[in-house]
């Protein structure tokens, strides 16, 4: 598998890349946002990390 970034400072340029993404999906191509892969990357490194209860969470979130 092979990624690419693509950065498009003009929005109607964005759009039509996405339209014309949009349509190679059948063919197998999975598009993910920059933004929603390092939330996944985040999420990912806190799997190790101990948990509290949430009640726990906001009695002591000050």
């Amino acid at each position: 598998m092979q990624s690419i970034t693509i950065n498009i400072n003009n929005e109607k340029l964005a759009d039509k890349v996405m339209w014309f993404l949009k349509h190679l999906k059948n063919e197998g191509l999975e598009i993910v946002s920059k933004e929603d892969m390092d939330d996944l990357k985040l999420l990912k490194a806190t799997r190790k990390e101990g948990s509290i209860p949430f009640d726990e969470y906001l009695e002591n979130g000050n």
